[in-house]
């Protein structure tokens, strides 16, 4: 058997045995040994101490009275077997707070290291367990420590038992000395060969004060391949030396070499670092120390470039740093991050980013820690088990904030950015490869200055730009087209910038470089940029996006004379014959067409939005008028930087506020100037987006809508949208009429919000939701397709909205096409009502809905002259509570509740959710609700909802429903939700955007409104009921004449007829010309919804045509000429004479206290069906439950808010009261089958009826009008009515009856006719007489609404009127059956759908004039 070889290093074991080995095969000794601890440790040294191997790395040393940072050349093993002696000592202070002195020597001559330690001596006394002293023990066996115990938290170094055993194993001599005074024995034993050989100990007496412990040993250099102890090695234990006197402080003396080190404290020992770096530093770096607790000490700098890091675990140096420093350093770099981003918001700067500019020193007494070796390099404890917390106060954050870290971040966020931007460059070649792009032929070449590029909004304006480089040649101009809106780099981050590829394709074309500063164009492949984008508010938008862009990274471009042009196209087009007229602005075509005067005939007008509508024939029209349609930007002084920066950037909110608020209608840009600053072109064009977006995200104080909610609502009421359509159907009749410029599918998506009427949606809907709409289940998002679903206008609608006030409004043109009015005129502030939010250019908004009968309850009272009640949100059939929790000087805040109840031990039941927090989305918050566990909060979730009503049921454990108590359960489930009123922003009256910080200030600003318009209201009515008995009484006069043979109508040319009825003093009433606008929207004929129309004489509204001032006499029919036709216009005259003097005596806060009951009856009818659908929930859930065998339980929940008390206030007089009636019955639509004469009531309202047609008779001119204001109060007299009397049935109950059952027989009606043709005059109708008393009639549609049903429609006829017939020529052909009809009676009514609007979207006229 082969003798053992002595004890070798991993360097030279089993060497010999290896040769032998060579010589033959491996016996089964050879091949498995066995190795004792003491072995294993000197054949696998790196496992415990390190690599035996030299290492060069560069570290800090202490040599030449100073710290260096230089590479160092050492054995990791060395280092360690002396850093376990070291740190033993700093140890004892822990165990012994009365330590006070740290002695060591490093002698080189004689190869040995010292390190002696007062304080408390390890006990002298013989280990009963092991039968040795205890100081044996320690130095001289294996996994002996006194740190075994994990129950106890020590604050030591020492872990596993190695420590000095190691530093003993690796010595060729290892002396223990210590004096334990308190058995006053003082100890020595020495151990030599790799603790292979060991004296006896030597116990000697000693003093009581004696208390220190010694070791010293003689490494085996041998083992580290090594000879001496070199300079290297002496200069890092040294340093380590240095560090022990940092870590204990000032209540520890360490020397060195019998020379005390000059350090006191943690912050002392730190300047040593500072103090070698500032050597290389202009400035010195600055230190923010903190000592924030008796464990932790903590000292921050500033690192240029690369995370830095001195730390200490119990005096053990974490040379690789570990969980305790990422504990300090996270806290630092957060807050940081936090600074910089919101310095710089593009910065985009991550912790990670902020660590590097970081040095950071720590000091830290950590529990049983541990670390990723015996090494000890790194501590891998987890922060939850250091024992202490380390927060570092707000003081040194911010210090460290101020010391310049945040400077040199935002250099180098910068920095970076400009880099990455960098990748993006273009160059100035020949060619470049992009897709889309028509280059140039000499761009990138020696004439590149001489060449423009054309970006152009879409790929239809670049076909249009490439029409005209069929005049200006493809040499000196390119064309690329861009993508929609380009991306506003100003508050990008640099990950958008270079992510975008129109950026870098303008880049690329241009050739443009980042951070260069162009003083001229020579280095780019064009020398002009110009944009060509239609003549819209996006089309500026577009432009200012790539002047932003521009100005963000090359502001001295804009500098350069005519380096950036636009190209400008007509908006209108007027043509006579071949001379054609363009006009680049409205108000110079407004000017244009008030120039006219009387020469107006002939001009066809065409509107040019997008440059889409130019032919291609007119593209190489503006092509080749270059000095015309392009317009150079100039770059006049710094106020034109300011102006760009103020549009875009997100610093500059409150300046663009200030901006937008002081903004002036009417305010547009001069295209007739060559050219255009920057500063004018933010100012008075792009000025107009940004209040086109405010406008479509804010809306009306006045009516609560916003453009596009505002055009459904015209478009509803113009086409009586009483009769069912499809979304996508009604979408596209919005689009066609109320000029309608962005998506339909946003337009079906407004619709559809419109009708929601789920709890947390309206509290009225406008329009009714006829299919799936969306429920409270996905908060609307589960609605069907536009195609799938029908609506209508709702009964309330017209309530809120009378016709009665349409022609009071201020009806808007786009197109030459009159469009919605600048707001509707509710009865009540309905923004209030439905509530609103938004988020505009400068501003938001938030208001929550409120009770509209709260808000008709405080009407009544400012209308009676009393104090308003403050009223709080109010959501329809929300169950919960809604309690107001702050109240401050901006508005107030309310905590909205849901209910639940308890109904076992351990079963919730949720019946009721804060608004706006959706089933689906509760249901998933509920079934991932987790315990600290990770297990799941309930036993189960059962969901008993439906698409009106919450209802989960949850079963819970005993302990998890004590937890839910103990927590709150409100708390627990999220039941509660915050709404605030302090955002309420809107537009006033005068189009002005205010905030409001009451619903009550909101309402007082709106009654004040309100009430003016119903005195308008009552004037208009009046003005033409006093003109529609003027015409009666000349009508009068004039039969009588004919009958008694005073006037000779036969035979006789007008003339002559006309100037007789002159003399005679008859009233003349003449037609009036064609206007260039509709007098009233919702009245234009299909020649004034088309693109083109004829102009006539501006100021037409008073122009009348010569000699149609008696038409209304000379073409009644021969039938009126008979005694009954008198007594009847008598009877009519005397009736009109009671209706003048009867709304002479109304009010207009009458007027508005019948309408209020008409909205109360509305709203009755609201509950009833809230109330029968509560009724059949309850039923269904019951049922289901019963069928699951879960009884349906009554809990204690929330109570609802009551509703606000029904208040009935009478008008001033019966009178008025009647005349108000008309809203009810706008309300409540009738049927045409009215009641006879023994019902009075039913009287009363076909005598309204009948003023209702009156009112659309009236409704076309202003003449004998006194209004303050003709052109939108005052309605004047049709020229044809004159032989025209109208019988009214009273509305029916239940809606109109079949066309079978009329009474009246009515010719096919004639196709219509599309286009200018349109306008004129059809034949007249065949009249029917039914019998001699029947009084025959034609009718003609309302001028400002077809079917509208007014108040002044409403009082003319009188009780014991009799039954009239009435036959109307339709000018469409989509009804035949009506020829069969018997008899007609005429129902003015919301409901009204007659004739000529069975067709879904064809606006048709229901009776054509009469010709006569």
């Amino acid at each position: 058997m082969a003798t053992k070889l002595p004890l070798q290093s991993s360097n030279n074991v089993n060497v010999a045995k290896a040769k032998a080995a060579s010589r033959g095969g491996k016996t089964i000794e050879e091949m498995y040994q066995k190795k004792s601890q003491l072995e294993h440790i000197l054949l696998r040294p790196d496992t415990y101490i390190g690599s035996i191997e030299k290492h060069t790395q560069t570290l800090w040393v202490y040599e030449n009275e100073e710290m260096v940072n230089r590479p160092v050349t050492y054995v990791p093993g060395l280092y360690k077997i002396f850093d376990e002696i070291l740190v033993n000592a700093a140890d004892n202070k822990q165990r012994d707070p009365k330590m006070d002195s740290v002695k060591v020597v490093i002698d080189v001559e004689r190869n040995l290291i010292s390190v002696c330690n007062s304080g408390d001596g390890v006990p002298v006394e013989i280990h009963q367990e092991e039968g040795v002293y205890v100081p044996e023990m320690i130095f001289g066996h294996l996994l002996t420590s006194s740190n075994y115990n994990d129950n106890e938290k020590k604050t030591t170094g020492g872990r596993n038992g190695y420590g000095a055993k190691l530093t003993n194993i690796f010595s060729t001599e290892f002396t223990i000395e210590t004096a334990d005074g308190k058995r006053q024995k003082q100890y020595k034993q020495v151990f030599e060969n790799n603790m292979g050989k060991k004296s006896e100990p030597v116990i000697t007496k000693c003093n009581k004060s004696d208390n220190w412990t010694k070791v010293s040993f003689k490494p085996d250099l041998g083992k580290f391949g090594m000879t001496h102890l070199e300079d290297d090695v002496v200069a890092l234990m040294s340093k380590r030396v240095f560090d022990i006197a940092g870590c204990l402080g000032k209540t520890v003396k360490v020397e060195l070499n019998g020379k005390r080190i000059p350090i006191k404290s943690f912050t002392d020992y730190v300047d040593l670092y500072l103090t070698a770096a500032n050597k290389s530093t202009t400035e010195p770096l600055p230190r923010m120390v903190e000592k924030v607790n008796d464990r932790w000490e903590v000292c921050v700098s500033i690192s240029e470039g690369q995370f830095q890091q001195v730390s200490f675990v119990n005096s053990i140096a974490t040379i690789k740093g570990g969980t305790h420093v990422d504990y300090v350093t996270s806290q630092i770099t957060n807050y940081i991050v936090g600074i910089v981003n919101k310095k710089n918001k593009t910065a985009n700067v991550k912790a990670h980013n902020v660590k590097s500019h970081l040095w950071v020193f720590v000091n830290s007494l950590i529990d049983n820690p541990a670390f990723d070796s015996q090494t000890k390099e790194t501590l891998t404890l987890r922060q939850s088990s250091f024992g202490s917390k380390c927060e570092l106060s707000e003081d040194i954050l911010k210090k460290v904030a101020k010391s310049g870290v945040v400077e040199n971040l935002l250099s180098w966020a910068t920095f970076k950015q400009s880099k990455d931007l960098k990748k993006s460059d273009g160059t100035k070649t020949d060619r470049v490869q992009v897709e889309k792009l028509e280059d140039a032929n000499k761009a990138g070449g020696k004439e590149s200055q001489r060449c423009t590029l054309i970006l152009t909004e879409g790929d239809s304006a670049k076909a249009l730009a490439m029409a005209g480089m069929a005049v200006v040649g493809r040499d000196y101009y390119g064309v690329f087209p861009l993508r929609g809106k380009l991306l506003n780099v100003r508050e990008a981050t640099t990950t958008q910038i270079t992510n975008n590829k129109e950026i870098e394709n303008i880049k690329k074309i241009l050739g443009l470089k980042q951070n260069m500063v162009y003083e001229n164009v020579n280095s780019l492949r064009y020398g002009h940029m110009m944009i060509m984008t239609d003549q819209d508010h996006d089309g500026s938008h577009i432009k200012g996006l790539l002047i932003n862009f521009i100005h963000s990274f090359w502001p001295t471009l804009l500098k350069v004379p005519s380096f950036l042009v636009e190209f400008i196209t007509p908006i209108v087009k007027a043509t006579r014959k071949n001379e054609v007229l363009s006009f680049y602005s409205m108000p110079e075509y407004e000017s244009w067409k008030e120039s006219l005067s009387g020469n107006a005939t002939g001009w066809t007008i065409k509107y040019y939005k997008g440059l889409g509508t130019s032919t291609s024939k007119e593209g190489k029209e503006y092509f080749g008028n270059l000095d015309v349609h392009q317009k150079d930007f100039v770059w006049e002084d710094e106020q034109d930087g300011e102006a760009i920066e103020l549009a875009f950037s997100k610093k500059k909110i409150e300046a663009r506020k200030n901006w937008l608020s002081h903004f002036e209608p009417g305010t547009h840009l001069d295209q007739k100037q060559q050219k255009i600053s920057f500063s004018d072109f933010v100012n008075k064009e792009l000025i107009l987006f940004s209040m086109a977006d405010l406008q479509r995200s804010i809306p009306s104080m006045v009516d609560g809508l916003k453009p596009g909610q505002r055009k459904i609502l015209f478009c509803s009421f113009k086409r009586n949208f009483t009769k069912e359509a499809k979304v996508a159907q009604f979408s596209g009749y919005v689009s066609e009429h109320s000029a309608y410029h962005h998506g339909e599918q946003s337009l079906a998506s407004t619709i559809i919000g419109m009708a929601q009427d789920y709890v947390g949606s309206n509290n009225i809907n406008l329009l009714q939701p006829i299919g799936q709409y969306g429920t409270r289940n996905m908060g609307g998002k589960d609605a069907a397709s536009p195609r799938y679903i029908f609506t209508k206008l709702s009964s309330a609608t017209r309530v809120l909205f009378p016709k009665d006030d349409d022609v009071l409004l201020n009806y808007l043109n786009e197109d030459g096409q009159k469009i919605e009015p600048t707001w509707y005129m509710p009865i009540i502030p309905t923004v209030l009502v439905n509530g609103c939010e938004g988020i505009g250019t400068g501003w938001s908004t938030f208001i929550p809905n409120y009770n509209p009968r709260d808000i008709v309850a405080n009407i009544r009272r400012l209308l009676n002259g009393e104090s308003m009640v403050a009223m709080d949100p109010w959501y329809r059939n929300f169950k919960g509570t809604i309690e107001k929790t702050a109240s401050k000087e901006g508005g107030s805040t309310y905590t909205i509740t849901g209910v639940y109840e308890e109904i076992g031990e351990t079963t919730i039941r949720v019946t009721e959710l804060p608004i706006r927090r959706w089933s689906e989305d509760y249901k998933q918050f509920l079934e991932a609700l987790k315990t600290n566990n990770n297990t799941p909060y309930f036993q189960s979730v059962k969901a008993y909802n439906d698409d009106r009503s919450v209802d989960f049921e949850l079963h819970l454990s005993e302990e998890n429903m004590m937890m839910a108590r103990q927590e709150g359960i409100l708390k627990m489930l999220k039941l509660t939700t915050t709404i605030a009123t302090t955002n309420m922003h809107l537009f006033d009256e005068n189009n002005l955007i205010k905030k409001y910080a009451t619903p009550e200030q909101i309402l007082e600003e709106f009654f004040q409104l309100r009430l003016q318009y119903y005195e308008k209201r009552k004037r208009v009515i009046l003005e033409n009921l006093e003109l529609e008995l003027l015409k009666l009484e000349n009508k009068v006069k004039f039969i009588h004449g004919v009958v008694s043979g005073e006037i000779i109508v036969n035979n006789r040319k007008k003339s002559d007829l006309v100037q007789e009825l002159r003399q005679k003093g008859f009233t003349p009433f003449p037609k009036k010309a064609k206007p260039v606008e509709a007098a009233v929207a919702g009245a234009t004929d299909s020649a004034e919804e088309e693109s083109e129309e004829t102009l006539a004489v501006p100021g037409s509204r008073s122009t009348f045509i010569s000699g149609s001032e008696y038409d209304y006499l000379l073409s009644l029919a021969i039938a009126t000429l008979t005694l009954e036709k008198v007594q009847e216009l008598c009877g009519e005259r005397d009736k009109m004479e009671k209706a003048v003097e009867e709304m002479k005596k109304a009010t207009p806060r009458s007027l508005w206290f019948r309408d209020l009951e008409s909205l109360d009856a509305e709203l009755d009818k609201l509950d009833q069906k809230d109330v029968e659908a509560e009724k059949e929930i309850e039923k269904a859930q019951q049922k289901l439950r019963n069928k699951a065998g879960v009884p349906l339980k009554g809990g204690k929940t929330a109570a609802p808010r009551k509703q606000a008390p029904k208040k009935t206030t009478k008008a001033a007089s019966s009178s008025a009261m009647e005349i108000g009636d008309s809203v009810v019955e706008v309300a409540k639509p009738k049927g045409r089958q009215g009641a006879k004469k023994k019902a009075p009531a039913a009287d009363v309202k076909a005598d309204d009826d009948e003023m209702m047609d009156l009112a659309q008779r009236l409704a076309q001119y202003n003449f004998g009008s006194t209004s303050e204001n003709p052109s939108k109060a005052a309605i004047s007299l049709d020229d044809d009515e004159d032989d025209v009397v109208v019988e009214v049935a009273a509305p029916a109950k239940g809606g109109r009856k079949p066309a079978a059952a009329s009474k009246a027989v009515k010719p096919p009606a004639a196709p219509r006719k599309r286009g200018p043709a349109a306008s004129k005059k059809q034949p007249a109708a065949e009249v029917v007489t039914v019998s001699p008393e029947k009084k025959v009639r034609k009718m003609r549609s309302s001028p400002f609404n077809k079917k509208s049903s007014s108040v002044l429609g409403r009082l003319a006829n009188k009780e014991g009127e009799e039954e009239s017939t009435e036959t109307v020529a339709v000018g469409t052909s989509s009804r035949p059956k009506r020829a069969n009809r018997k008899q007609m009676k005429y129902v003015l009514s919301d409901s009204e759908s007659e004739s000529g609007n069975d067709s879904e979207f064809d606006d048709i006229e229901d009776v054509e004039d009469d010709d006569e």
